[in-house]
């Protein structure tokens, strides 16, 4: 044997047993979730931020929701329709996971939670979201525009709730809500296409308020031909009585290489008291791969 190829086999053998021996230089698996809370609040009854008829919920349900957020055990969870910190505080307590959330003067915010090692290195709400720029009507949601990293990689996350009523309409519909969804929609399009440019690993995440598949005329136009992935593309959620998701995940950039396939996942209620006041939305979570540092260093 020659003393080059000795050499050659001694750099193998030392990383081989860096992979078996350092684990945090293998492929870290993350878990991704969106998460609609069904008007999660501590605000009073007589709020008016409040309409009467949402769910009040007592001691038992928030305990139920909070088990149910264990349950989920994701490291990264965009959530949708919560009023503010304090209660969100409920279900994801402090130091174990951190938060960042839209400050709208609504008591429909969104927002995101996070685990460590995953910290915020930047954020913006989106005002843009929030009201219909021909069509006026009462406040929206605000998106939710984040950058977060786990101190090798960096992951933009777009938050959003969009508008409700435009579930499966055509294109072209003039009512049922269909013209604000379709500003929302532009606003997305706009939003991933810097990320494309930017060159960024992305996602959007949230309740879209749409039965999204690859064919619809929403979805199509919110893409625009960009190389992306529709987590849910083809199937039903069994929270959702069996429907396509109005519930999403996009995954975009270099995010999209990251998916573990066949990793979605619905966590439904059984776990818990079904009698409780729990959300009308399901937790939707996908698990991804990131970067092997050490093995992308000497490939």
């Amino acid at each position: 044997m020659s003393i080059s190829a000795s050499r050659s086999d001694r750099l193998a053998l030392l990383l081989l047993l860096a992979r078996i021996f350092c684990p945090a230089a293998e492929a870290d698996t993350i878990k991704l979730a969106s998460w609609n809370l069904d008007w999660l609040t501590l605000l009073p009854r007589s709020s008016p931020l409040l309409p009467s008829a949402i769910p009040y919920r007592q001691d038992a349900d928030w305990n139920a929701l909070a088990l149910t957020a264990s349950h989920l055990d994701a490291d990264i969870v965009a959530v949708q329709e919560v009023t503010d910190e304090a209660a969100l505080r409920r279900l994801f307590p402090a130091p174990s996971y951190r938060l960042v959330m839209s400050h709208a003067p609504i008591a429909q915010n969104v927002g995101l939670v996070l685990r460590a090692p995953w910290i915020v290195t930047a954020h913006a709400t989106l005002d843009a979201f929030v009201r219909s720029a021909t069509h006026g009507g009462h406040p929206l949601r605000p998106g939710l525009d984040v950058t977060i990293s786990n101190g090798q990689e960096t992951l933009r996350l777009l938050v959003v709730h969009l508008k409700s009523g435009c579930w499966e309409r055509p294109w072209n519909e003039k009512d049922h809500s269909c013209p604000i969804l379709r500003e929302q929609i532009d606003l997305i399009a706009n939003w991933m296409t810097e990320r494309d440019d930017e060159g960024e690993a992305y996602s959007v995440l949230g309740d879209f308020n749409r039965r999204f598949t690859p064919q619809d005329p929403y979805y199509l136009q919110m893409t625009q031909g960009m190389n992306v992935t529709l987590v849910t593309a083809g199937l039903s959620s069994p929270c959702e009585g069996g429907t396509y998701f109005i519930d999403h995940i996009v995954l975009g950039g270099a995010a999209r290489n990251w998916l573990i396939p066949d990793s979605l996942r619905v966590r439904t209620y059984r776990e818990v008291d079904p009698a409780r006041l729990l959300s009308d939305h399901c937790p939707v979570s996908v698990r991804l791969n990131m970067p092997d540092r050490l093995s992308s260093t000497h490939e």
